[in-house]
């Protein structure tokens, strides 16, 4: 396992790469949660907080991708500075207006502002495909990067809420506007890794709309289902934690659904398998979604734990493939776009799944928001399901088509 790891580390810029992409990427999930500490804390309003910060999630979801077609266009270099510099100020705007005490709607306009930062991890996995397009090294580099996502998500949030309270609210998101404009800075500055922009000839590919190409629709779907899981086990594990009188153990909770899926993700990224990719998806997701049912029979902290350990164990495989059929499935000029879409499904589903999850633990009982996770382990079963057959399908019909065709 480790030679993979060396021979990717040992591409020239790779450390550079990685350090500026780990910091880059971490003001994401500092944002969230900080702007529902900020707000909270300041307004009083947890339904404030959450609906600023909904709209930020809502609004990255929707811009993101559209940043990604910019700079598989133009390229990295032009587009991230100007990308960056809007959502650093929305960010900015954020600390102002809740320093003023000026209205809310000025929250939202803010919110909207900054949600227009980039993709730092599509930005990244574009740098790799194009350094090892073909190449063994690269599903050992998505593996690494989804292990970064993983290590960014669980630093990120307790970062912010630990410079909320123990310098002043806004400090949450006056850290995430910092550290965005530091690893932008440093990722545009490696030249030598940025991947080449469209030629003249590669544009007509922009007549066709992203979730056009085959299976990317249904990739995007899965992505949206498996966020579903990870924010329904996010918000319940809290309340479960919370009812059972050990809040601190939520965190402990979450760190092991990370570690699984860490782990998976690292040991994954060392093997090459020949099974084709399309039918690893469907394992994978059949696996995800079976990996949810011990959830439903915690009835402490350690169960949960290690319930929460094996939950986590497909994620990042799964992840890693999808990763790997958009970097075949979409043109090599439009790469970064692709990888954003699903990137952002993931993102909305996370969303939607703690939403929805924090109605039912309200409403029912913590064990209600585990119910919400087994259906979006349904959801990725079907979903995986379809995107395999697609997939497949798809492979079919090129397989047939060109050999014909060059016959001819």
């Amino acid at each position: 396992m480790a030679a993979s790891y060396r021979e990717l580390f040992a591409t020239p810029g790779a450390p550079g790469l990685v350090l500026a992409g780990l910091i880059a990427r971490l003001p994401l999930p500092m944002t969230g949660i900080g702007i529902i500490s900020l707000l909270s804390s300041l307004r009083g309003s947890y339904a404030l907080a959450g609906a600023v910060s909904a709209l930020f999630v809502l609004t990255y979801a929707v811009l993101s991708p559209q940043v990604s077609r910019l700079v598989d266009r133009h390229g990295q270099g032009r587009v991230l500075p100007f990308a960056t510099a809007v959502s650093v100020i929305g960010l900015l705007l954020l600390a102002v207006a809740t320093w003023l005490e000026a209205p809310d709607w000025t929250l939202f306009a803010a919110a909207v502002a900054a949600g227009c930062m980039p993709s730092i991890s599509a930005m990244v996995r574009a740098r790799w495909t194009a350094l090892h397009r073909g190449r063994p090294p690269l599903q050992a580099a998505y593996s690494l990067e989804t292990v970064l996502d993983e290590l960014s998500f669980i630093a990120g949030p307790p970062i912010a809420v630990g410079l909320s309270i123990t310098w002043m609210p806004q400090a949450g998101v006056l850290a995430a506007a910092v550290l965005l404009a530091i690893g932008v800075a440093a990722l545009v500055a490696q030249r030598s890794t940025e991947p080449a922009v469209e030629s003249i000839e590669a544009a007509t590919h922009r007549q066709q709309p992203m979730i056009a190409f085959p299976g990317v629709v249904w990739l995007v779907v899965l992505m949206i289902a498996m966020g579903l899981i990870v924010g329904s086990i996010d918000i319940t594990s809290v309340a479960f934690t919370a009812a059972l009188g050990q809040p601190g153990a939520a965190s402990l909770v979450l760190s092991a659904y990370a570690l699984g899926s860490c782990a998976a993700g690292l040991l994954f990224g060392a093997q090459r398998l020949s099974l084709p990719l399309h039918r690893q998806l469907w394992l994978g997701g059949a696996a995800t979604a079976l990996t949810t049912l011990p959830l439903l029979y915690a009835t402490g902290t350690v169960q949960l734990a290690l319930s929460v350990l094996v939950a986590g164990l497909f994620f990042a495989p799964t992840m890693i493939v999808a990763m790997s059929l958009i970097e075949r499935r979409v043109p090599a000029q439009r790469v970064t776009e692709g990888m954003t879409w699903l990137l952002a499904g993931l993102n909305v589903g996370v969303a939607a799944g703690a939403a929805v999850s924090g109605q039912m633990v309200d409403r029912i009982g913590p064990h209600a928001g585990f119910v919400v996770a087994l259906c979006a382990g349904g959801l990725v079963l079907i979903t995986s399901w379809l995107s395999s057959r697609a997939l497949q399908r798809s492979d079919h019909n090129d397989c047939r088509a060109d050999p014909v065709t060059d016959a001819g």
